[in-house]
């Protein structure tokens, strides 16, 4: 069981990652007023003391904590640092992402070192710091109190001697409501608006007093975003989950490049053994940063592909990065790294296969080093002997074998895999991630300039529709699995002109009842609606004993055939064709020997 303590933005992320494991947890926060949906949490509200969150956590048998609390609830970090410790339950610090420090900005360490020459200040530090403030006022210096616009805070911040002239209310945070010489602010990170403070302040002219976060308990493992929660999750707890995530191709081709460059002269040597780091930060394009375990070759740095529960071919796949001086910072793709033939990519035809996001996932991560540009800041991390840009060769050895197995033979992509990876993570059956290839063999459909484009379930399926369209190139035939709903509205938004659908019975029935995405588990066949095609289609069988809805090609009479697949094909026609509005669609029903049942052109 997994106790997580919440109550801010970070809380309602952590409960989004863990409900996708279908397991019950609880939920703690102080007050009770968060709005949040549990569906598989259990919501406790009330705080607890070290004495109470021992008992709760003995009673319940709690297996791991995740704090998802305020940054600044320094007795509640302490609190669960020593349960922790005591209980010997491992915890997970849900931390916010922050920005640097700004040395324009006044930083201090506690309310005791703001600055004495101000004559007026917005405290924007919550309704708790009100008391730690108000010696402040005896010196003179006039304080505006904003607060939370709720009953609690204005009652709270009344009792701690605020007047009711001193308090103005947060509706946004870039709206400053009082004119102050100086401005007070908590180290709250993106998500507590913390640049959008400051840049309010900035334009206003006021001078900058922010308060530093305190430090985490070292014993926490730290996590800045929702991949890196489900991860410790999963390395820390893994029967929560029933299926596990992995890393994209992309991700790993990324730590494998910071590592080979933090471990390397710059020259293409690497320092001694022990001084090369065994894990290295990756930030995701969301901006959260994961670590990943890495190791070292002879030149090279690398990393072995996890792809946790999803069925992937290139699990376990060695992925490798070597550096060397350039003149322009570059990102070459050596021996087993597959290059584009075809348009449609993000790169032109003989450019290597790593697309637009592991790319930009490699620059911005070494550019975090300061390692790519010429000129770099005193104290930077980089390369000893390295005195210019930088080019990185990304290789996977086994790479042109694997590539067999892939959809790359298809979209002509040639040599060996592709580094993809948009959001830097794998989950397992992933819809995101099969929708987005979807969308990638669609561009490529659409590049090869073929006049339609033939959409179907899967192997079987294409294998028939292909005998009806033999002039047309491999890259016309796009496989939708169960997303049928996308892939239109896909063709939609890439404006293609001619779309081909080929369906086999057990996904058009429910098709045919509105359902655009087929998969079992959000639809089943409905055999009342069945009937209801056959009265449509005036055929009286029984099909009270069926099972499956290929069984009705053999219950049909002959006749019967065309007429009840033309009936089929209209309702099908009837949800899909307005997904492609400005195109034309042809439906294609096909029965298991390979019989294709075509409907008419339909044209919204």
């Amino acid at each position: 069981m997994i106790l997580v303590f919440g109550g801010t933005t970070e809380g309602r992320k952590a409960v989004e990652v863990l409900e996708e494991a279908g397991t019950t947890y609880f939920y703690s926060t102080k007050t009770g007023e968060q709005d949040i949906t549990l569906h598989h949490g259990q919501r406790i509200d009330g705080a607890l003391d070290e004495e109470a969150m021992l008992a709760f956590c003995r009673e319940q048998g709690i297996r791991l904590i995740v704090d998802a609390a305020h940054p600044f609830a320094s007795q509640l970090h302490q609190t669960i640092a020593q349960v922790s410790e005591t209980l010997d339950i491992p915890a997970i610090r849900y931390e916010r992402i922050y920005p640097e420090r700004d040395p324009e900005i006044t930083w201090i360490d506690d309310y005791s070192q703001i600055p004495h020459d101000i004559h007026s200040l917005l405290a924007t530090t919550g309704v708790q710091s009100i008391a730690k403030l108000k010696p402040l006022e005896a010196e003179g210096i006039r304080i505006f109190y904003r607060i939370l616009n709720r009953e609690s805070s204005m009652a709270l911040a009344l009792k701690q001697g605020a007047g009711e002239e001193q308090l103005c209310y947060y509706e946004n945070p870039k709206d400053i409501p009082v004119e102050a010489d100086a401005i007070l602010l908590k180290e709250s990170g993106l998500t507590g608006g913390f640049q959008e403070k400051v840049e309010a302040a900035q334009k206003r002219g006021m001078r900058i007093i922010a308060l530093k976060r305190p430090e985490t308990p070292q014993l926490f493992t730290i996590v800045n975003g929702p991949y890196g929660l489900r991860r410790a999750v999963e390395k820390l707890l893994p029967e929560f989950y029933p299926l596990h995530s992995g890393l994209t191709t992309g991700t790993c081709a990324t730590a494998a490049a910071v590592a080979a460059v933090l471990a390397s002269h710059g020259d293409g040597s690497f320092v001694a053994q022990k001084n090369r780091p065994h894990e290295v930060p990756v930030v995701l394009p969301d901006g959260e940063t994961i670590y990943v375990p890495v190791s070292y070759g002879d030149g090279y740095a690398s990393v072995f592909k996890e792809a946790g529960d999803d069925p992937d071919v290139t699990n376990g796949l060695e992925i490798r990065a070597s550096v060397k001086p350039s003149e322009t910072f570059e990102i070459l793709g050596g021996e087993g790294v597959g290059r584009f033939t075809l348009p449609g990519f993000d790169y032109p035809p003989g450019e290597p296969a790593i697309n637009k996001a592991p790319r930009e996932m490699i620059r911005k991560n070494l550019e975090q080093l300061s390692i790519i540009h010429s000129c770099v800041p005193s104290g930077s991390k980089r390369p000893s002997g390295s005195s210019g840009p930088l080019s990185i060769t990304i290789s996977v050895p086994e790479g042109k074998e694997i590539a067999k197995r892939t959809f790359n033979p298809r979209l002509g992509i040639e040599g060996g895999i592709s580094i993809i990876g948009v959001s830097g993570i794998v989950k397992p059956f992933s819809e995101e991630a099969f929708i987005e290839s979807i969308r990638k063999c669609m561009t490529v459909a659409q590049a090869s300039g073929s006049e339609r484009v033939v959409i179907n379930s899967g192997g079987k399926s294409e294998r028939f529709v292909k005998a009806l369209y033999p002039d047309l190139p491999q890259q016309a035939f796009v496989e939708y699995g169960n997303y049928i709903g996308e892939t239109l509205k896909i063709a939609h938004e890439l404006d293609i002109k001619n779309v081909a659908l080929g369906v086999m019975l057990g996904k058009a029935v429910k098709l045919a009842a509105g359902h655009l995405d087929t998969h079992s588990r959000k639809a089943t066949m409905d055999k009342e609606f069945i009937l209801h095609m056959l009265q449509e289609t005036n055929c009286d069988i029984d099909i009270s004993k069926i099972t499956l809805a290929r069984e009705l090609w053999e219950l049909l009479p002959q006749d019967k055939l065309q007429p009840f697949a033309n009936t089929i094909i209209s309702h099908c026609a009837e949800h899909c064709a307005p997904l492609l509005p400005n195109g034309s669609l042809t439906i294609l029903l096909i029965d298991d020997d390979g019989q294709i049942y075509k409907g008419k052109k339909v044209k919204k």
